[in-house]
């Protein structure tokens, strides 16, 4: 058995290496840059907010007062914003995510008449952009009677065409087919393969699809800002946008804008930090040592 081992940098140029690193300090710092202006920002009153520099800390530190206003004001509105935001995001994106899954590994191991032009139309609906649908779906929601509901959002949510795109070509590419012969052999049915062996071995992908959905879900405005009139349903996006329009009469509200923001992001941080692990299990899963 070989014991040579592979040195990850051999030929690879010092100037090829500087480039990349400088590129992903720059892409880093433009993600970075945002959420270190909304943490100091934060900690200001509305004096300190436009009175001093946006990336220096004020003279007083105002963050507990600011994050204490948002939970309180309008017998804490902003609560219950984002627990609608937890439902429409998580329940929408772990729906979401199943069906991905089921019908992605439907079309990558069983064969039958239209199984590439099912595909084909789906990776279409990829091409269209979600602002495109908010009004057909709106007029639809609107003669069911769904229209101004939870439904109204959370259904669109649960239609994910990449996730369904990617669990297709994950599936393809990593479930074998004699794993699930195998699995027929010893009498499982095709339910029981799928979610004993397919759902677990196409788990970065279904995280993927699951953050990807996630995010989406928790930073859309415009299905909401379509489909909702009763601010008690609001997400906390469009709970967000409505504060920040009252800030020119009342500029008291520039500081529950602000801090609303940090919070809304705080979800989001932990998920990817929580998830992130699935996806370097994933990527080692089945390799070969030597």
């Amino acid at each position: 058995m070989s014991t040579t081992t592979t040195n990850r940098g051999a030929g690879r140029k010092p100037a090829t290496t500087i480039l990349v690193t400088g590129i992903l300090t720059l892409v880093s710092v433009y993600f970075l840059v945002p959420v270190y202006w909304v943490i100091i920002a934060a900690t200001k009153s509305t004096d300190d907010l436009f009175g001093t520099n946006g990336f220096l800390l004020a003279g007083t530190n105002n963050l507990i007062a600011n994050l204490q206003a948002v939970v309180s004001y309008d017998g804490g509105i902003f609560l219950r914003w984002a627990l609608n935001s937890v439902l429409y995001a998580g329940v929408g994106a772990l729906l979401a995510t199943y069906f991905a899954a089921a019908g992605g590994y439907a079309l990558a191991k069983y064969r039958f008449r239209g199984n590439n032009t099912i595909f084909g139309l789906i990776l279409g609906g990829v091409l269209v952009p979600g602002t495109a649908t908010a009004l057909p779906l709106f007029l639809l929601f609107s003669q069911l009677g769904l229209a101004n509901t939870y439904w109204s959002v959370l259904l669109p949510s649960l239609v994910s065409p990449f996730g369904f795109f990617l669990c297709r070509i994950y599936a393809q590419a990593t479930v074998d087919d004699s794993l699930v012969e195998a699995g027929r052999i010893d009498g499982a049915g095709e339910l029981r393969i799928f979610h004993t062996l397919g759902l677990r071995i196409m788990t970065p992908a279904l995280v993927t699809v699951f953050l990807f959905q996630l995010v989406g879900i928790w930073n859309n405005y415009f299905l909401p800002l379509v489909m909702l009139s009763d601010e008690r349903l609001y997400p906390i996006t469009l709970g967000l946008n409505n504060w920040r329009a009252q800030t020119d009469r009342l500029p008291e509200f520039y500081e529950l804008t602000v801090g609303g923001v940090l919070l809304s992001i705080i979800p989001l941080a932990i998920a990817m930090i929580v998830l992130q692990r699935f996806w370097r299990g994933g990527l080692t899963e089945g390799s070969v040592k030597a």
